[in-house]
Parts: C-alpha cells; sequence; structure tokens
C-alpha cells in the first residue's frame, strides 16, 4: 500500500502495520526521554492533510457556549500565554499483535507491535484558555474536539479533562512547528488518556451541555465483551484512562552476547505515575529495577538493570506498579476489538556462545 504520510519512515526508525497510515517507533531505536519527530509514531485514520495556517481557522461552538468565536492561527500563537510540558502519548491498540498471540486469536484494526507510544514536549495554549472567553455555561458537560481530515475524526472529552491544567492546543512538538503528520496547525494535547483523544488537525470544538456519542465512543476505541457492559448507546465502555505497561529496548525477539549489559526500557501508567519497576529472567525472583528517569502522570518512566547472561534461550519479564498501588497485570481479558494490552510480557532473548579462542 502507497505511504500517505509526509516524513520518511525508513526501517531503521519506524515499524510499518501495512496499513499505509500507521507506523510504530522501533523499541531498540529509542534514546532520550524525548521521541525525536523522525522516529514519533504515527497514527493517522486518513491520510496528512495539508493546511494553510493563513486561512485556518478553530470554532468553538455548541450549546455549552454563550457566545461561539473563531480563532486564527496567528490568535493561537500571540494572543495567549503559551505552555510547554512533555507528555507521553500512546494508542489505545499498542500490543494488539502480541495481545492476539497471548489468546490465540488475531484481532482486526491497525497490526500494532510494542511501537504505538512516543514522548515530546508540546507546546501551546491551555484549552481553557481558548473556553474561557466563550462564556461555558454552567451544565457543560463535554468538549468534542473535531479534526480536519478527510473523515472528521472526532472524540468527546469530560469537560473537567477539557478544563485542566495540563491540556492544551498544541502547535510545536520538540520546538519546532507541528510536522504535517502530527498535527500541523494546531493538535489537541490530552495528557494520560488514549491517542485517540488527542485529535489531530484540529478545526473545531463543540461545548455540549449532554453526553456527545460519535463513532469514535460507541463503536470504535471502545471495550466490547463479556466483562465490560455496553456503556448507554455503545458497543462497550468507552476507552478513556490507559493502563499500567512496560516496554524493554530491545528488538523482538532479541539476539545478545553473552557477558555484562545493561538492559533498558521504559514504563508507563497513563494518568498515574510509575512508582517501581521490577524485572525477572527465566523462572528466577523478581528484582528491582533502577529508575534512571522518573516520570509523572501522563508521562512515562526510564529504568535499566544489569545483566551478564548466560549462553542460550531466555525470558526476560518486566513489570511495572503506579502511584495508586495497581501492579502491571500477567494477563489481559479478551476484548472484540484488541484494545488495552496490559499484560507482562515473556520477552524472547537468544544469548550468543562465546567464539571459541584462536
Amino acid at each position: 500500500m502507497a505511504t500517505r504520510v509526509c516524513k520518511p519512515t525508513p526501517d531503521d526508525l519506524l515499524e510499518d502495520t501495512g496499513s499505509g497510515l500507521d507506523y510504530g517507533t522501533r523499541p531498540d531505536r529509542m534514546l532520550g526521554d524525548i521521541t525525536p519527530v523522525d522516529r514519533f509514531f504515527i497514527r493517522s485514520h486518513a491520510p496528512t492533510p495539508m493546511i494553510d495556517p493563513a486561512t485556518w481557522a478553530l470554532s468553538v461552538d455548541g450549546d455549552g457556549v454563550r457566545q461561539p468565536i473563531s480563532y486564527t492561527y496567528d490568535d493561537l500563537c500571540h494572543r495567549f500565554p503559551l505552555r510547554s510540558m512533555v507528555r507521553t502519548i500512546e494508542c489505545a491498540g499498542n500490543r494488539r499483535v502480541l495481545l492476539g498471540e497471548e489468546l490465540g486469536q488475531p484481532f482486526e484494526g491497525t497490526q500494532w507491535g510494542r511501537g504505538a507510544i512516543s514522548t515530546a514536549e508540546w507546546t501551546g495554549v491551555r484549552l481553557r484558555d481558548l473556553l474561557e472567553p466563550t462564556g461555558v455555561t454552567a451544565v457543560a458537560c463535554e468538549v468534542m474536539a473535531e479534526s480536519l481530515d478527510a473523515i472528521r475524526a472526532r472524540r468527546p472529552l469530560p469537560l473537567a479533562k477539557a478544563l485542566a491544567d495540563d491540556t492544551i492546543v498544541a502547535i510545536a512538538m520538540n520546538g519546532e512547528l507541528l510536522p504535517p503528520d502530527h498535527g500541523f496547525p494546531a493538535r489537541l494535547l490530552v495528557s494520560g488518556l488514549l491517542g485517540a483523544a488527542s485529535i489531530k488537525w484540529l478545526g473545531r470544538l463543540e461545548v455540549s451541555e449532554q453526553p456527545l456519542h460519535v463513532p469514535w465512543n460507541t463503536e470504535d476505541y471502545v471495550l466490547i465483551g463479556p466483562e465490560h457492559p455496553a456503556d448507554g448507546p455503545g458497543r462497550g465502555l468507552a476507552i478513556t484512562a490507559l493502563g499500567i505497561s512496560t516496554l524493554v529496548e530491545l528488538p523482538w525477539p532479541a539476539r545478545l552476547q553473552p557477558g555484562p549489559q545493561i538492559i533498558r526500557g521504559r514504563a508507563f501508567a497513563g494518568e498515574n505515575r510509575v512508582s517501581e519497576v521490577q524485572y525477572r529472567i527465566d523462572e528466577g525472583p523478581w528484582r528491582p529495577a533502577e529508575i534512571t528517569s522518573a516520570g509523572s502522570p501522563g508521562v512515562w518512566t526510564r529504568w535499566q538493570f544489569a545483566w551478564s547472561p548466560d549462553p542460550g534461550e531466555h525470558l526476560l519479564r518486566v513489570r511495572a506498579a503506579d502511584d495508586r498501588g495497581r501492579l502491571q497485570p500477567g494477563s489481559t481479558p479478551w476484548n472484540e476489538l484488541g484494545y488495552m494490552h496490559e499484560s507482562v510480557l515473556a520477552h524472547p532473548v537468544h544469548v550468543a556462545r562465546e567464539a571459541p579462542t584462536p
């Protein structure tokens, strides 16, 4: 399938899911806390639109405002205070392929491995600063962001989350203007929720006095299954906050040389903070990993441990706990669309035998 994104997608940086739109970050190409733009994962529902900022406008309307308003790109750049924050974005379908392998059943949808997660520094205007001039009504309950892509992707957000201090309309990423694939000229950035809440190519904000129901919270991005009863008109429970997961910065499967080395990775707990990371080699005991870059709510945590593996086949497991006392589970219940995989992964590692001395 022909590529329908703008930035290069080389195999040594990004994993091709086969959709022509969606590319994951290669875990073994992650470096610091921040993911560079060239390897930040791409998730899109339609080809990247090319938008002229000179004619672009962001409208704010709906029955939940007293005075509808429209903002220009210049308004966002110069009329309001700008805030910068580091935040992690993860797609709710991350690790869908691995969930299918765990349950012995493939799932439809974007065939994500482990790479639908990345972190950037985002700069923009607080959403509440854009809503304030409209006179949000006392009974308003949701704000729905709508995209300017071909299918008008849209998803409601609880008003309390829309007004949060770290919910912004971003115009820059890692100190530069938003690239086209990541939402230029403006995108929503919602801390700790599934990636679909952070709508790209923002064109409209609808403030509503009643709950809004669209395909993105009734048919897709919902948990459908025996453990997830239908919620109102939705086929299942709409996904909001993300769970807890860990990521080892090695290929899958991994091939290592024998001898002392450092194994590194990341852990993420959505709206919560990762408080502890543990690792286990084969059937050995769980041991604490060293947290080298402590995250915060909405930001991943980096960890590492030293390992001097014996030659042969090994399974490496890593799990995390968050500041609410929740431990990463050993399994994930089935759901029809293959979302929210949180299971502790058994990462296969082959350690080569030492070459004979000449």
